[in-house]
Formats: C-alpha cells, structure tokens, sequence
C-alpha cells in the first residue's frame, strides 16, 4: 500500500487484517480556546466488513476495534496525513494501546486509516450547535499490523 512516509508501520511488522468500515464520524459542538464555537470529534461508529462484506466488528470511542472472534484493541494516534480526497478524513497511523482477547487482532502493534471517503466535521459551528451531535458518514480501511 502506498502511503507518506509519515505514516510507515515500523520496521518488522506483517500484515496480519484489513477490514473495511462503514458509519459515522460523531463531532459534539463545543466552545474552543477563545470562545468560538467548534466541532469537536466526539467518537467514530462503524461496523467492519471483511473481503466478503460480512460484518466482523464495530469501531468506537476509545478508539476501539473490536472483532466477533474476541479480539479487541485500543489505539493511540501517532500520525496523521491529509486524504488524497479533500473532502475526506485524513489518513492515520495508530499505534495500539491495548490488546484484549484471541484472534485476528492479538498481535496488533499498529493501524493504518487509508482510503477514506467522508467523515469531516460540518463545515460550520455556531453558538446554537454548542452541546449538540452532528454524524459525518464515512468509509475506509483499517489495516492492522503486527511483529513478524
């Protein structure tokens, strides 16, 4: 996969999943360091498809992935890359957290966020939007790494 060195898995790392995601960005109105409102990114909520497109899991606040065969991992954003689409979330490198769980995902040491399509922020937050919900749909790829 091609992506800015910026967001490189470290050395020694195999592929070990790719699932696909589809769902929601969650941002809350809130008031930012001078008083101006703002869309803050609350959560993401999505559900994760496989090759087959058979769901295998959820992401969530944490940030979580988490798949039907136990697995389960927290992340930690250690980069970020603008999408190749500008009108898209920006693609991510994550390092993980937390590890819980048999499966898929126990090995993980790492994420990739790519091919993203949506899931921005709406384009502006006024005093009425301060402490409510507003969902951005979108899609990408989770790749998820682990040592060799």
């Amino acid at each position: 996969m091609n992506v800015p060195d910026s967001l490189k898995v470290p050395a020694g790392e195999e592929l070990l999943a790719k699932v696909s995601a589809t769902g929601y960005q969650i941002y809350i109105g809130q008031l930012g360091p001078e008083g101006t409102p703002t869309w803050t990114l609350k959560m993401p909520l999505a559900e994760l498809k496989d090759e087959k497109s058979l769901v295998i899991g959820s992401h969530y606040g944490g940030p979580t992935w988490k798949l039907i065969d136990g697995s389960e991992v927290t992340g930690k954003l250690v980069a970020k890359a603008d999408a190749p689409d500008i009108t898209a979330i920006p693609w991510l490198l994550v390092a993980v957290a937390t590890n819980n769980g048999l499966g898929k995902l126990a090995r993980a040491t790492s994420i990739h966020r790519v091919n993203t399509t949506g899931g921005l922020a709406p384009a502006s937050c006024t005093q009425e939007d301060v402490g409510k919900e507003a969902k951005s749909s979108y899609t990408a790829d989770y790749y998820f790494y682990g040592s060799k």
